[in-house]
């Protein structure tokens, strides 16, 4: 089974969409592999705690002390710098992070932990509608 979901994001940050893709394994999935594969260069997929908000802040903030905006002094060797000061920054974060994410199903649910939640991690400034290609193999 295939399906995608759109996540739409208003900004850098942590967008929750495991309810969605919950709902989708419980209709076609029994036992198997799900595969998350996020179709942009310019965000990250991630498995991250979903019970304090302060994580999702604390990871956005440490990413961008990490890596910052290019018009940050720290970040003059870069080139590429046309899409604006967030574009390249952003790519450096998704070369850094997951854009897959493999999770177990068994009897219609993911093997997520208690406080686990799936995330699309925003990396660019301005709202965009994020696509995640959904595979669920047996």
């Amino acid at each position: 089974m295939q399906s995608e979901f759109s996540i739409s994001t208003r900004g850098p940050g942590l967008y929750e969409f495991t309810s969605d893709v919950a709902r989708w394994v419980a209709q076609h999935g029994d036992s198997g592999l799900l595969t998350l594969f996020v179709r942009h260069t310019s965000c990250s997929l991630l498995v991250q705690e979903n019970a304090d908000p302060e994580v999702q802040l604390d990871l956005q903030n440490f990413f961008h002390r990490l890596v910052p905006p290019t018009t940050d002094p720290s970040m003059r060797f870069l080139t590429h710098t046309y899409e604006g000061p967030d574009d390249m920054p952003a790519h450096i974060k998704a070369a850094m992070m997951p854009v897959s994410l493999s999770i177990p199903i068994s009897n219609g649910q993911m093997a997520l932990g208690t406080w686990q939640g799936i995330y699309v991690f925003e990396h660019r400034n301005a709202p965009h509608t994020r696509r995640v290609a959904a595979h669920f193999g047996t």
